[in-house]
């Protein structure tokens, strides 16, 4: 097994970078202080190599298969796998402890997630989907709902899955045509389909619990008439015996990665006998459900950015055991060959698969601590915590998942032919990699969603908190000369980022919304990169720091050199290519708009 994650770079983001110390001074986690969570980080290594690594190549030889018979077969270890991370906490870790969670900060629970993905991606989505839906039901379930459900989830017995699209129904959610009609008892009787519902009705735990959207008869039309109703695969009766409700697993698509997390087709009604509760409100279900949503958003960044790291280590492993060639500069042939380490063109991979990974593991970390301040406090710093994390959950979502694809491609690259085979484990993080940028809404979606909506949300606030915090990490770094020209093209993105939107924003004031929604995926890339630039220079500040003082008590000095020299990367060979998204984007010719489509021909 070899090194998949880095530890080192985690406990630098938490303990120097993004500050958790700072939120043991709220009451809510007031329980906690940085040893102990360094301790809980540790025990999730352990856990993480123990159960998950050594299954990580055989889950995807052994893929999640239909049986036939209305169930999935996974893999003979994944019981015990969810066994042992419900016992150690880490399904409601993130809970409060009234409903038997450790009430943990999000930035050390997906700090254990981050590990458990690196180790094995096909194992922590089955309770990282778990435990959405269980801070959904708490969140706007009855006392009967909770006390019925969420205990049994956080045990690990049962499993919860959000239950959104349909055949005809994708990231269009307003045409879903599930249906629920009231009965008697309070109840609903639910019927329809959905599909590519993770986690699925598997044979690794005892029932499940379908959180999914469906219309009430007579609701109004469109997303204003969606609800959320839970939905068990068996009945939980009051005597505690559980009863067949009428849902059946109708099939379990087959993956190109993440083969062996279960991906399901579900049929609820076929009989005519399936119930469910209604939660919270009538015709409120998509405002519900994007409270988890956007904590998915940022868990399959979080994914993401851990399988390029795992990807990174992979590589880096290779390059430091293969040699292979010599320099240019080497003109006796009898020489032994050099390492691959020691080629610029692999140490240009190598760096541009560091800056990637480790950039995007800043920016979740970031989101994390966003979250943490926004449910800990009620002041205003809850609010803009809020604001930003909404500006930057998107971003999150599809840099990780969109460059963290590149990232892998450059871990196969630098292994060579070898890359390409099943002999070694870059191909395979490629495949499992693929998804994220899929799941929980396209990268198309999420572009549309930054632009169209989260960059003028509350008049712009959102973005001016985000491009007032650019600045006070620009500020910090013009403190010492050697960042100084790094502060100065940050500054530059800042500006370019207005300037571009003023250029947006002319457009739709003339009614040609099409048009100025168009290049939103370009717009996308472009902040991207700004906003990972940003993290680069925190954390070169950071490690400046410490090597003008000479201070390596909590890492080597090799380890701020790396950060300050990675991030020197960055800016030259990443952060330019936001000025060509800038260059496209305000470009007047429109050619996105074709009415002929014979011209793809």
């Amino acid at each position: 097994m070899g090194r998949y994650t880095s530890m080192e770079n985690l406990k630098f983001l938490l303990q120097e970078v993004h500050n958790l110390n700072e939120l043991f001074s709220f009451e809510k986690f007031s329980h906690l202080n940085w040893e102990q969570s360094w301790m809980i980080l540790e025990s999730a290594k352990l856990l993480a190599d123990r159960d998950m690594a050594p299954w990580f190549r055989e889950m995807d030889q052994q893929p999640a298969t239909y049986d036939g018979k209305g169930g999935v077969r996974t893999h003979p270890q994944l019981k015990n796998i969810i066994k042992h991370a419900a016992e150690q906490g880490w399904i409601g870790g993130a809970a409060k402890f009234e409903h038997g969670g450790l009430q943990l900060p999000m930035m050390v629970y997906f700090g254990a997630q981050q590990i458990f993905q690196s180790a094995n991606n096909a194992c922590q989505g089955y309770w990282g989907l778990s435990a959405g839906a269980a801070a959904l039901i708490t969140s706007f379930g009855t006392e009967e709902q909770i006390k019925t459900f969420v205990p049994r989830v956080y045990e690990g017995d049962w499993q919860a899955t959000m239950a959104l699209t349909e055949p005809q129904a994708g990231s269009s959610l307003t045409d879903i045509v599930t249906s629920a009609s009231p009965s008697s008892d309070g109840l609903y009787k639910i019927k329809g389909q959905k599909i590519f519902i993770s986690g699925g009705q598997h044979d690794a735990c005892d029932n499940f619990i379908h959180l999914t959207l469906a219309r009430i008869e007579g609701a109004p039309a469109g997303v204003k008439g969606i609800s959320l109703f839970i939905i068990p695969k068996f009945w939980p009766e009051k005597d505690g015996s559980l009863t067949p409700n009428d849902v059946f697993c109708a099939g379990d698509f087959q993956k190109m990665g993440q083969k062996g997390y279960s991906t399901t087709h579900l049929v609820f009604g076929d009989e005519g006998k399936c119930k469910g509760w209604l939660l919270g409100e009538p015709h409120k279900g998509l405002s519900y459900m994007f409270q988890m949503m956007n904590e998915a958003r940022i868990s399959v960044g979080m994914g993401a950015a851990s399988v390029a790291m795992a990807a990174y280590q992979a590589s880096l492993e290779y390059a430091n055991e293969r040699p292979q060639g010599r320099l240019i500069s080497e003109k006796d042939p009898l020489k032994p060959p050099t390492l691959i380490i020691n080629h610029p063109d692999v140490q240009r991979m190598l760096l541009t698969q560091k800056s990637i990974a480790e950039g995007a593991l800043s920016l979740v970390t970031e989101c994390n601590r966003l979250y943490d301040i926004s449910h800990a406090t009620k002041d205003d710093s809850q609010h803009d915590a809020w604001l930003l994390l909404e500006i930057l959950t998107p971003i999150v979502k599809t840099y990780s998942s969109e460059q963290g694809s590149r990232a892998a491609a450059l871990a196969i690259q630098t292994l060579g032919g070898y890359g390409f085979t099943t002999d070694f484990p870059v191909q395979q993080h490629y495949r499992d990699l693929k998804i994220t940028s899929l799941y929980e809404g396209t990268t198309g979606i999420q572009s549309l969603d930054l632009l169209g909506r989260k960059v003028s949300m509350e008049k712009g606030k959102a973005l001016q908190i985000l491009l007032t915090e650019m600045t006070n990490t620009i500020s910090k770094a013009n403190v010492y000369p050697a960042l100084a020209s790094y502060a100065a093209a940050l500054q530059e993105e800042v500006k370019r980022t207005q300037k571009v939107l003023t250029h947006v924003g002319s457009i739709a004031a003339k009614g040609e919304i099409d048009q100025s929604l168009s290049d939103a995926t370009i717009f996308m890339e472009m902040i991207s990169y700004s906003v990972i630039a940003w993290q680069w220079l925190k954390q070169a500040v950071v490690a400046y720091q410490h090597l003008q003082s000479s201070d390596y008590s909590l890492q080597t000095k090799e380890f701020y050199e790396g950060k300050v020299h990675t991030m020197k990367f960055f800016f030259r060979y990443e952060l330019p290519h936001a000025e060509a998204c800038a260059k496209t984007i305000m470009d007047r010719e429109y050619l996105t708009n074709l009415k002929n489509h014979s011209l793809f021909q």
